[in-house]
């Protein structure tokens, strides 16, 4: 009988310091990352100067259904290089396609005011920190196409600005997309009515604002937009409760075509040809 007494005493205590380890898991602070779509932000272009659509192109912003993104990084000065900083997020690769691409199948992602990233915040350098930067990788959204015989519809559009993409397949608004391979930054897939189609915007068309491009320059291809913080995010590392960063990216006219017929809508039948998908513009905030 004592025995029993025993076990079931250490049973409960093996319970109770379980519960109190979840209980400290649930409560611990944690940095947290979401994402936000602003068709009125500033449109920017690869050095992080304000930009109009060039002449002979025509552009129109889209409306972003999810997003993804494989880096993630604060960076504490104008000059600190790309990966010196505190980098909080690295997303999945492989080399199944034969070389070194995201891997899409195990990218996560979020849409407009959702949650991107959850990390404790003890896992974050403490410090200063004035810029972020992010590499994107996907981007998933609506746009309007002219059609030659249903007129102006909807069609969604998947753009792929990551560096270099390996997928099998996705889903497309309810239509699979079968791929197997490696595809590089400015691969795009469209479903419109049932239909679909593909194809490649031209290499390094898609932009990627850098307003650090003289003291902190970043590879070309590497889709890593960069943005300052109003006021230096600083992390004491005594925080106790939550950290939210909002990443706030501008879609203001960040899908742009080819102009056949100057009328500013997409027509792929009169030959009209995508050339850039990039995101025009980061600005992260903070609040607790």
């Amino acid at each position: 009988m004592k025995k029993i007494i025993l076990l079931f005493v250490v049973f409960s205590l093996f319970m109770a310091c379980g519960e109190d380890q979840d209980d400290n898991l649930s409560t611990s602070p944690q940095l947290i990352i979401k994402l936000k779509f602003d068709p009125n932000q500033e449109r920017l272009g690869n050095l992080g100067e304000p930009v109009t659509v060039p002449d002979g192109n025509a552009a129109q912003s889209p409306t972003i259904e999810r997003m993804s993104a494989n880096y993630i990084e604060f960076a504490p000065t104008a000059t600190t290089l790309l990966g010196e900083g505190e980098v909080v997020y690295v997303g999945a690769e492989t080399d199944a396609g034969g070389a070194i691409a995201i891997d899409f199948q195990q990218a996560i992602f979020a849409g407009d005011g959702e949650v991107f990233l959850s990390v404790p915040l003890s896992e974050v350098q403490a410090g200063s920190y004035e810029w972020v930067r992010v590499s994107l990788s996907y981007q998933e959204g609506n746009i309007q196409v002219l059609t030659e015989n249903a007129g102006e519809i909807t069609g969604r559009l998947a753009s792929f600005v990551g560096y270099n993409n390996y997928i099998t397949d996705f889903d497309l608004n309810g239509s699979t997309i079968t791929v197997n391979d490696d595809v590089l930054q400015g691969f795009w897939a469209f479903e419109a009515l049932g239909f679909t189609t593909q194809g490649q915007a031209p290499e390094g068309a898609t932009t990627v604002p850098n307003p650090l491009f003289d003291s902190s320059p970043v590879p070309q291809g590497s889709c890593v937009v960069t943005g300052e913080f109003v006021t230096p995010f600083t992390l004491t590392g005594n925080e106790t409760q939550d950290v939210e960063v909002t990443l706030s990216f501008s879609i203001n006219n960040s899908f742009e075509w080819t102009e056949v017929n100057e009328d500013g809508k997409y027509e792929p039948s009169a030959g009209e040809q995508v050339v850039d998908m990039g995101l025009r513009g980061l600005m992260p905030s903070v609040s607790n």
